[in-house]
């Protein structure tokens, strides 16, 4: 066990550097210069490049390379261009917002899809297994930017029923309790956003693997023996199921991630997609590498959090690893 996690986590950081350094080249290839932020009609051209010595753009591409390489290694993310500050001190606002966000997401559409696929393989291959299926192939297929902008345009701009932006009023709410339902309501829709498309997965998903289940031999002789059928689908069919779903719940982590950069940007909620997203308007590099870093450890966690949730529940898992 410990070998394969050093032989993990090695290959990790490997995979880890070379999207980093993937990255790092693709945004310096990039049409646009930092710089042009502090540009100015009235600044001369030596007041320029004093600006682009400064943050280190008069240097040879592989001098910034390998600079960046090293302060990196050492946790430091650097200066942002656009905001003249820490990008470790941006990140460390922006995390829980986005963990906010993702956590509100992930329980709910996980029990709901459950629940929904549960329904339609119970009752596959009937006009309530066409209808929820259909329905849920369209919210799927659905982008996430055009469902995100009806939201806002019906329940926030026609109904008036949730706010369209920010994480909180702009106006002072006072009391705890208050401060928590303004928070609450400015939740409600990027969640709803980023849930549906996650929770339609889910449900079809949970739909083939427990209708493939029903179909076993083992599941026809506990119905001919007369067992309930409640009992057969909750204590034998559901249970093998849901094994391979476990597999999907590490991977949600870095999709959520991914799908939350577009939620964030449109909705204006404060997170690290939000910052991700103008940093690339802005050619903030530093910000780029730092959103660049944190997607590409969602995915390598995300896969082991998998493989170890996998090898937790299958023994055969267990075999092959030791062997």
């Amino acid at each position: 066990m410990l070998r394969y996690m050093i032989k993990r986590l090695l290959f990790s950081l490997l995979i880890i550097w070379g999207v980093l350094s993937m990255t790092f080249l693709i945004i310096h290839l990039a049409p646009g210069d930092p710089s042009s932020l502090y540009v100015k009609p009235e600044i001369d051209a030596e007041t320029v490049e004093n600006i682009r010595r400064q943050m280190g753009l008069d240097l040879p591409l592989w001098q910034q390379y390998f600079h960046w390489i090293r302060e990196f290694a050492t946790g430091n993310f650097g200066v942002s261009f656009s905001h003249q500050r820490p990008v470790s001190e941006i990140l460390a606002e922006a995390i829980p917002n986005t963990l906010q966000l993702t956590s509100a997401v992930f329980l709910p559409q996980l029990i709901l899809g459950v629940i929904l696929g549960m329904v339609m393989a119970v009752r596959r291959n009937t006009k309530i297994d066409f209808s929820i299926s259909t329905l849920l192939l369209f919210f799927y297929s659905m982008p996430g930017f055009w469902l995100a902008l009806m939201a806002i345009m019906v329940f926030s701009l026609k109904l008036g029923w949730f706010p369209s932006s920010q994480m909180a009023s702009l106006h002072p709410v006072d009391g705890l309790w208050a401060q928590a339902v303004d928070r609450i309501q400015h939740l409600i829709l990027p969640a709803l956003v980023l849930a549906i498309p996650f929770g339609a997965y889910t449900a079809r998903f949970v739909r083939s693997s427990l209708s493939e289940v029903l179909t076993q031999d083992y599941i026809r002789t506990a119905m001919a023996y007369g067992i309930k059928s409640s009992r057969i689908i909750f204590k034998y069919a559901l249970k093998n199921a849901l094994l391979p779903l476990i597999t999907l719940l590490g991977f949600y982590l870095p999709f959520l991630l991914g799908g939350a950069v577009i939620t964030e940007y449109l909705f204006a909620w404060p997170g690290v997609g939000r910052i991700t997203v103008n940093a690339i308007f802005s050619h903030d590099f530093p910000v780029i590498l730092a959103g660049s870093f944190i997607a590409a450890l969602a995915v390598v966690m995300g896969n082991l959090i998998s493989d170890l949730l996998y090898r937790a529940v299958d023994p055969r898992i267990k075999i092959q690893m030791t062997n």
